[in-house]
């Protein structure tokens, strides 16, 4: 979705937006704002943590407090149950059940296990954006909401092929769609780095990436065995590796597809006459 000028744009009776890039740019606070304006927010992460991945996150759950005889229990009777409480602004249901690989002594998973809640995370991931027309005519529907903002997690550029013109998920984005890069710069990602070690987000590598990086932090360290690494050093270190091997794909997409503007634009946003400026450049200067 492609506009031929800035006012094609301010004047459609409707307006769909993707927003993407990486975390800690802005993406979920800008949607909050306009949410604030009738627009309608569409959480790519919420939707996979209550929709895609709930079963999965509470199973897990369950299978630990299972190992407590005291729960073992009440959970047979079924004198208690067990819910994730995953909210926009709090995803450590979905982190928490992705997990890191290493020491599980140290909270870490096997690798192959940790391999297996990353596919599901993909084929979640994928479902959840193929949603996006269905949750824009929702919002019409039930809301009366003409203007739309889909706030994706990080890993939305894992999961496409920026090369292939016949991308799914592109199509099906671009189709229904505006495109939006916020593009962050270098005093971003140094703050997210240390914000994730911190308080760790929900991470999608993609496979082959994966077992390059897992391989390679074994070597650095000389860890002959899976559980010898711990799991909270090399989330920390994948993720570093991960983010800036995302940057310049982040790029591709919008170049091609799509529209840039900068995390400290966006930091300037207080409410969507704000934001519909910012896009009316971003749409002259493409």
């Amino acid at each position: 979705m492609l506009f031929e000028s800035s006012e094609q744009f301010l004047n459609a009776k409707q307006h769909a937006i993707t927003v993407f890039g990486m975390a800690g740019v802005g993406k979920t606070r800008l949607s909050a704002l306009l949410r604030k304006d009738d627009w309608f927010h569409y959480s790519i992460d919420y939707r996979i943590g209550t929709r895609h991945m709930s079963e999965f996150i509470v199973d897990n759950f369950k299978r630990e407090a299972m190992k407590v005889p005291f729960l073992r229990d009440l959970l047979s009777s079924d004198s208690i149950y067990i819910s994730s409480n995953l909210t926009f602004d709090n995803l450590s249901p979905l982190s928490t059940y992705l997990g890191t690989p290493g020491d599980i002594e140290k909270g870490g998973l096997a690798f192959e296990e940790y391999q297996k809640r990353q596919e599901q995370h993909y084929i979640a991931e994928i479902a959840t954006l193929k949603d996006i027309p269905h949750f824009i005519e929702r919002a019409k529907d039930l809301y009366d909401c003409n203007n739309f903002i889909a706030d994706t997690g990080g890993s939305l550029i894992e999961v496409i092929d920026v090369e292939n013109p016949n991308d799914e998920v592109i199509k099906t984005l671009t189709k229904n769609t505006a495109l939006l890069y916020i593009e962050g710069n270098e005093d971003d990602a140094q703050k997210l780095i240390t914000r994730f070690k911190k308080s760790p987000k929900p991470m999608y590598y993609r496979p082959q990436f994966l077992k390059q990086k897992w391989a390679e932090y074994k070597q650095l360290h000389d860890h002959k065995t899976d559980m010898e690494v711990d799991p909270k050093q090399f989330a920390s270190w994948g993720f570093e590796a991960l983010l800036h091997d995302r940057l310049p794909r982040y790029k591709a997409l919008a170049t091609r597809y799509g529209y840039i503007i900068s995390s400290s634009d966006v930091a300037t946003i207080r409410d969507a006459k704000d934001f519909m400026s910012l896009m009316q450049k971003a749409i002259q200067n493409r």
